[in-house]
C-alpha cells in the first residue's frame, strides 16, 4: 500500500506506514475520501453503484495508532483503478465505442463526410456531457488530491514537522507543459513547416504525431525536417481508422507494424487515434511513453479519464496524460475561440504542480481565427515560462526526466539530506508540511506553495 505514495512523491519509505482497516467489499463501487469521489473496494459501508448516489465518506473511518495509518481501502487499488479507468469499464455511460458496429461504419464513411456533418454527429453523441459528475470537469485531480490527503495523514502519524521528497520537476519548476501536434491529413502534414515557424516564434518545441499508413505519404525528408529543427516525431496509430483496439489479435498484429515504424523513425512516443485506449494492452507497445489517455474524457468518443495531472507508469510505458481540451473540441464542439478554458485548466493543473499537455492539430488551425487563438495560447505559455518558471520541454524530454526522477532517492549523508541518482543535479529536495489543515510544499530555497495558491506565487528555486 505504501509504494504508490512513495513513488508519487519520491519520499523516504519510513513516513508512509499504511495498513488496511477491516475487510474490503467484494465488489468495486464509488465512495468518497474527503471531498473526492473515488472508485474501488472499501470496508465498512458498501460502495455505491453510481457517482450520482449518496456516497459514504471513508475519511471518517481512518484511524491512526502507534504511528500507523489504518485506511478503509487499498490505496494502490483505488489509485490504479482511477488512473487505468477501471470505473469506466463497468459504467454504462462509459462503455468504449472501440470495436462497435457503429464505430466501424462511422470510420468507413468518415473521409466522405463534410466537416459540418461530422460536427453534428459528434454533438449528438456527446449530448449531456456537461451533466456528468465524474470525472470532474474541466480537470480531474482526484488522484493528486488523494495523495495529498495521505501525506497529511503521514505527517500526523509520524509526528514529523515536515516530510522531505524529490520535487516533481527539474530546477524547481512549479509545473511542466508540453505541446503536441497530431497530423491528420496531407494538408496538415504540409502545414507542419509553418506550424514549426509559429512554435519557434514563441520558443516552444513540440512533438508531431504522424500516421504511418494510408492517410498520407510520410517521406523521410518530412521526418528529417522535424528533427532538424529540434522538434520530435512520434507514431500516431497505424492508419487512423479507429480500429486499433477492436480485438486483441488485431491489436497485436498492428502493434508489430507500429513498433517497427517507431524503430525506423527513431520515435520514442506513441499516441492512438481518437485517444482510443486499453491500458491493459500497453505492454505490447515498444515505446518509452504513450500520450493516449485524457485526464477527463467528456468530450472524447471514449469516456473515462485517468483523474490525475501527473505522469504515471503503465508497466514499462510512461503515460503522459492529455490534461487539456483538444483544439478540435474547443473550436467545433464548444464553439469557443478564446483561450479562457485553456487558461482555467492551466491554473487548475498548476495548483497541483502537474503536467499541462495540449493536442493542437495543424489541420485545424489554418484559418486566421483558429491560428490567432493558438498564438494567444503560445503567448500565454511563454509568459508562464518567463514569469512563473514553468518548464516547457518536448514530450521526450519530459519522459526522460520523469524516468530519472523515478530512479532517484533521498539519502542522509550524515550532514544533510541529498539526492542520489542520474540527473540529480537538476533535482531539488522539497518538504511537505501542514499549515491550517492544508498541505504546504517548501523547496530548499525557501519558496512556499500550498495546494490552492501556489500556482499564482511560486517561483524558481535558486
Amino acid at each position: 500500500m505504501t509504494d504508490c505514495l512513495t513513488q508519487y512523491y519520491r519520499c523516504p519509505e519510513q513516513y508512509a506506514r499504511f495498513a488496511l482497516k477491516g475487510q474490503l467489499s467484494e465488489r468495486d463501487g464509488y465512495f468518497r475520501f474527503g471531498a473526492d469521489t473515488v472508485y474501488g473496494k472499501c470496508s465498512g459501508q458498501p460502495p455505491s453503484d453510481s457517482p450520482l448516489e449518496p456516497l459514504h465518506d471513508t475519511s471518517s473511518d481512518v484511524t491512526v495508532q502507534n504511528g500507523k495509518i489504518y485506511l478503509p481501502f487499498d490505496v494502490a487499488q483505488v489509485v490504479e483503478g482511477l488512473r487505468r479507468e477501471s470505473y469506466a469499464e463497468t459504467a454504462l455511460e462509459g462503455k468504449s465505442p472501440v470495436g462497435s458496429g457503429i464505430n466501424r461504419i462511422y470510420y468507413f464513411i468518415r473521409p466522405l463526410l463534410p466537416v459540418r456533418v461530422r460536427r453534428h454527429l459528434q454533438k449528438a453523441r456527446l449530448s449531456g456531457w456537461d451533466q456528468r459528475p465524474f470525472p470532474r470537469w474541466p480537470v480531474d485531480r482526484t488522484v493528486d488530491d488523494v495523495f495529498e490527503q495521505l501525506l497529511l495523514l503521514a505527517l500526523k502519524a509520524s509526528g514529523a514537522n515536515k516530510i522531505p521528497f524529490i520535487w516533481f520537476w527539474p530546477e524547481g519548476a512549479p509545473s511542466a507543459a508540453i505541446m503536441t501536434h497530431d497530423v491528420e491529413t496531407a494538408a496538415g502534414r504540409d502545414f507542419s513547416e509553418t506550424l514549426m515557424d509559429i512554435d519557434d516564434a514563441y520558443g516552444v518545441k513540440a512533438s508531431f504525431q504522424v500516421v504511418p499508413e494510408q492517410r498520407y505519404e510520410v517521406p523521410a525528408s518530412y521526418l528529417k525536417s522535424i528533427s532538424d529543427r529540434g522538434f520530435e516525431a512520434g507514431v500516431q496509430d497505424l492508419n487512423h481508422d479507429g480500429a486499433l483496439y477492436r480485438n486483441r489479435q488485431q491489436f497485436l498484429e498492428r502493434t508489430e507494424k507500429i513498433n517497427a515504424y517507431g524503430r525506423q523513425w527513431g520515435a520514442t512516443g506513441f499516441r492512438a487515434a481518437v485517444l482510443y485506449r486499453r491500458q491493459e494492452w500497453f505492454d505490447a507497445l515498444d515505446f518509452s511513453y504513450d500520450m493516449s489517455v485524457p485526464n477527463v474524457a467528456h468530450l472524447d468518443p471514449q469516456r473515462g479519464g485517468c483523474c490525475t495531472v501527473m505522469p504515471y507508469f503503465v508497466g514499462k510505458v510512461l503515460e503522459l496524460p492529455v490534461t487539456t481540451t483538444q483544439d478540435y473540441s474547443l473550436f467545433h464542439i464548444l464553439k469557443d475561440y478564446s483561450i479562457d478554458l485553456w487558461k482555467r485548466q492551466i491554473d487548475l493543473i498548476m495548483e497541483k504542480h502537474g503536467l499541462i499537455s495540449f493536442i493542437v492539430h495543424p489541420d485545424y488551425i489554418m484559418t486566421p481565427q483558429e491560428r490567432q487563438t493558438y498564438e494567444a495560447l503560445l503567448a500565454h505559455l511563454a509568459y508562464l515560462r518567463e514569469e512563473k518558471a514553468v518548464w516547457i520541454p518536448t514530450p521526450g524530454e519530459a519522459d526522460k526526466w520523469w524516468r530519472q526522477r523515478a530512479a532517484m532517492r533521498i539519502i542522509d549523508d550524515g550532514r544533510e539530506l541529498c539526492i542520489d541518482g542520474p540527473g540529480k543535479e537538476r533535482a531539488r529536495i522539497a518538504y511537505a508540511s501542514e499549515q491550517d489543515g492544508r498541505l504546504v510544499y517548501t523547496l530548499d530555497s525557501g519558496h512556499v506553495a500550498d495546494s490552492s495558491a501556489m500556482a499564482k506565487s511560486f517561483g524558481r528555486a535558486d
